[in-house]
């Protein structure tokens, strides 16, 4: 999603300095929109996607949603699509967030909000307002999971029983995340990691 030095794999259908995502599920099902061919912007594959959205089924509907690092917005437009009552999206590329906006418009959808801002710096300074279901794809090879999640946790931006699905170049069990979340579901991708975790409070 943000842009990354990610080991190279198939780019969604990307000519012409465009890509294009396909949103897989819910009221927006089938749809199609394009992206800007930002270097390092780079979409959740579809397979994962459709893996990640199974496993977080049960509790999407109604969530209120965040993306600090929502590059293509492939993951918050999902949610979206399925229906979360409430989504916030961050990215520090003004390209992509204005493609971000102009989806929204298409879509007539009134629900999701996406500012231009530096999560790290967001998180740390606005005040927190708890969500439900967040999702971290920063860029790789900056070390920065351990420290959005301990603001995320530290700032009080997480519910009670919250679920945190992360991209990773490192398998989850080296990350050093908060003590309170479990994780629930990971799988791997050529050298990508994907994982979903659930908070419990203590």
């Amino acid at each position: 999603m943000a842009s990354s030095s990610r080991p190279k794999k198939p780019v969604h259908n990307v000519h012409n300095g465009v890509g294009q995502l396909r949103i897989i599920g819910g009221e927006w099902r089938s749809r199609k929109l394009s992206f800007p061919d930002v270097v390092g912007l780079r979409p959740t594959p579809d397979r994962v996607r459709e893996t990640l959205f199974n496993w977080l089924a049960p509790y999407i509907a109604g969530a209120k949603v965040l993306d600090p690092f929502a590059g293509s917005g492939a993951l918050f437009l999902e949610a979206l699509s399925r229906g979360a009552a409430l989504g916030q999206a961050l990215d520090a590329s003004n390209v992509a967030v204005s493609s971000l906006k102009e989806h929204l418009g298409t879509l007539r959808c009134t629900t999701g909000q996406v500012q231009t801002a530096d999560a790290l710096r967001y998180l740390e300074t606005q005040p927190a307002s708890e969500f439900d279901v967040v999702f971290l794809d920063p860029p790789f090879n900056q070390n920065l999971l351990p420290t959005v999640c301990a603001l995320l946790e530290d700032r009080q931006w997480l519910a009670a029983d919250s679920w945190i699905y992360t991209e990773s170049e490192t398998a989850p069990s080296t990350l050093g995340l908060p003590a309170t979340w479990r994780l629930h579901r990971e799988q791997k991708s050529g050298r990508v990691y994907y994982a979903l975790w659930q908070r419990s409070a203590a």
